[in-house]
């Protein structure tokens, strides 16, 4: 594929957020690790807007990432890549996974694949024990056949004989996961299957493809991102081998958590960023915050 804009050179990284709610501690978190890799390089870090999901993207909580950021003493190229204007190449890297023959749409809902994975299965009585993996009920369907409706899927059984016998490798440097990683075709059938790279739901390419394409499309050379994304790194870097797109370094950090160690969410508006501005907590004292509940999530986690 042929990338749409002229990247910056050297150490590039991103902080990508979506405007469906307030910024937390953990987006500060994933932020600021971002921000002091791409400095302690001598690089770049951009910021860019996965602002696709219509039906909850606000433009109050867009102009309170603006906010929050620079509060943070955060700053970032202009203009910002924005994912609502870049439907031609989303559209252009579907195009060529489906002329590679990779793809097939899906007129399944979620209720439909609950369904057909806990149905009982002939000689197969553990099925419902699997993970929530797509069955492949739509697989035989050709994109010829592909309506508006329909969510387009990663054939992924055609994607990896593609390969012919190539193994995919990538280098992780997060704390986690350190080291060179080689891409698992077992573990991808049974973590993964049959993905949907585009969203019937908002007519626009879901996360898997968006992310590796404005990657590339941005010259990303360092992906900084929480470590609930670890798993989905086999994903993505089989969607760059398939649309030729290069690979750049992975780094997944620990996540910042409660007391109690839950994950945070943007509905928990009591761990939102301004909320804490509004307490009257400086930069720095949120900072330090954020590091402290992570240490502590990652001892709770090793006493588990």
């Amino acid at each position: 594929m042929v990338a749409d804009a002229k990247p910056p050179h050297g150490f590039v990284t991103r902080f990508a957020p979506s405007p469906t709610g307030l910024l937390h501690l953990g987006h500060a978190y994933s932020a600021i690790e971002a921000w002091n890799a791409a400095e302690d390089a001598g690089g770049t870090c951009l910021l860019r807007m996965e602002d696709t999901d219509t039906t909850r993207v606000r433009s109050e909580y867009e102009a309170a990432i603006y906010e929050d950021l620079s509060w943070l003493g955060l700053s970032w190229p202009k203009p910002i890549m924005r994912q609502s204007e870049r439907h031609e190449a989303y559209t252009e890297a579907l195009d060529h996974l489906a002329m590679l023959g990779v793809t097939y749409p899906c007129r399944c809902s979620r209720a439909d694949i609950r369904a057909a994975i806990t149905a009982p299965q002939e000689g197969d009585p553990q099925m419902v024990d699997q993970p929530m993996v797509y069955p492949g009920t739509c697989r035989s369907r050709s994109m010829a056949d592909a309506g508006s409706g329909d969510a387009i899927r990663l054939n992924l059984e055609s994607a990896l004989r593609l390969l012919d016998g190539e193994t995919l490798t990538w280098v992780e440097t997060g704390p986690s996961h350190a080291g060179q990683h080689r891409l698992n075709p077992d573990e991808m059938r049974q973590v993964h299957g049959d993905v949907v790279l585009a969203r019937r739901d908002i007519g626009t390419a879901a996360y898997h493809l968006a992310v590796v394409v404005d990657d590339a499309a941005q010259g990303v050379t360092h992906v900084i991102r929480g470590e609930d994304l670890f798993e989905a790194t086999p994903i993505h870097r089989l969607l760059q081998a398939l649309l030729e797109l290069p690979v750049p370094v992975w780094h997944h950090h620990a996540l910042v958590r409660d007391e109690n160690g839950n994950r945070l969410a943007k509905r928990d508006n009591a761990r939102a960023i301004r909320t804490y501005r509004d307490a009257g907590l400086t930069p720095s004292e949120l900072t330090n915050l954020c590091s402290t509940l992570t240490k502590q999530a990652a001892t709770l986690k090793q006493g588990n």
